[in-house]
């Protein structure tokens, strides 16, 4: 069974139908809000109309799985070069002098795991806007991807909550998870990231609810691998309104897991999903990451200032302090 782009009930529907014409693949859901798998479609052979089409598929479902694309990471790269522009692989992880440096290697014997929920590199002013994987070498058990819907989350919170996340500001750092290898095994010397080399990780402001720049709707923008606090209010208060979220965020119905297999590619839109990779396998595991270069977020409240001074308060010492 296959639905329509546009969410209605399920029904047997060509891409063509709902996108532009002349655009022809099959999308079947995976889940009630998010996800879908796409059929009829080679990414080596994609037209630009498909490629469109597949932007438009990717704002609408957030998660988009592709099987049997069999790619090498030169085939990834110039995938993800036609459907936007491109970042480096990370603006602090070395993958490698014999990968192109716009891939991100996730390999499990050189801590290359993802076992906390996370939206990629939102301790950035501006994070990717949507991330492609494609695995390498999997365990014969284990390891399944799941992603979590913002805007789901968002729509199913309490009138209440919803307007009080609408005010909020939320800080994301990098500095626990790659700080100290910054520092230690990079000598301070990251990659090239919106222009400039990264040679510090500080910390930077973001609105909790972000806007969505294709669709306009609302999602819940804050995760635990990166969010470190929320903006202006105490610790106590911080961490209760995180807990909060992220419980809300990452129940079972705001869910999609997807289990790999060889040759399967899968694309999400990094400004309304968080996700998590299971961390249940004892066998090697390597994945390779693409990014779409994005913008910065925009909240009810319009953007906010990354670099917001913060100087005195309680969070500033505890950031400072990590890695």
């Amino acid at each position: 069974m296959t639905a329509s782009i546009n969410g209605s009930a399920p029904t047997t529907t060509r891409a063509s139908d709902n996108i532009s014409s002349g655009v022809e693949f099959d999308i079947t859901p995976i889940g009630p809000t998010h996800g879908a798998r796409i059929s009829g479609f080679d990414i080596a052979t994609a037209s630009d109309s498909q490629i469109a089409a597949l932007r438009i598929a990717l704002a609408e479902h957030k998660v988009l799985v592709l099987n049997d694309q069999h790619l090498d990471d030169d085939q990834h790269v110039r995938f993800a070069a036609r459907i936007g522009d491109l970042t480096a692989g990370h603006p602090v992880w070395d993958s490698g002098a014999d990968l192109p440096a716009e891939v991100y290697s996730l390999d499990s014997t050189d801590d290359g795991f993802a076992d906390v929920w996370h939206t990629d590199v939102t301790f950035m002013p501006r994070p990717p806007a949507a991330s492609i994987l494609r695995p390498l070498v999997l365990p014969q058990l284990g390891g399944d991807t799941n992603w979590a819907d913002g805007e789901a989350a968002y729509a199913s919170l309490s009138s209440p909550m919803q307007r009080l996340a609408d005010e909020l500001v939320a800080v994301h750092d990098g500095n626990r998870e790659f700080g100290y290898y910054l520092r230690h095994r990079r000598s301070g010397k990251g990659n090239v990231w919106d222009g400039e080399e990264v040679t510090g990780l500080r910390p930077v402001r973001h609105p909790v609810v972000r806007i969505h720049p294709v669709t306009g709707r609302k999602a819940l923008f804050v995760n635990p691998g990166f969010t470190s606090h929320i903006a202006g209010v105490s610790e106590a208060e911080s961490r209760g309104l995180l807990d909060a979220f992220y419980g809300h965020l990452t129940k079972p119905e705001h869910i999609v897991r997807h289990s790999w297999s060889l040759g399967d590619v899968v694309l999400w839109d990094n400004r309304s999903t968080a996700h998590y990779a299971n961390r249940d396998y004892s066998q090697r595991r390597i994945m390779h990451r693409v990014t779409l270069r994005g913008d910065r977020p925009v909240g009810p409240q319009g953007h906010v200032e990354p670099f917001g001074d913060e100087s005195g308060h309680w969070w500033a010492a505890e950031s400072k302090s990590v890695g």
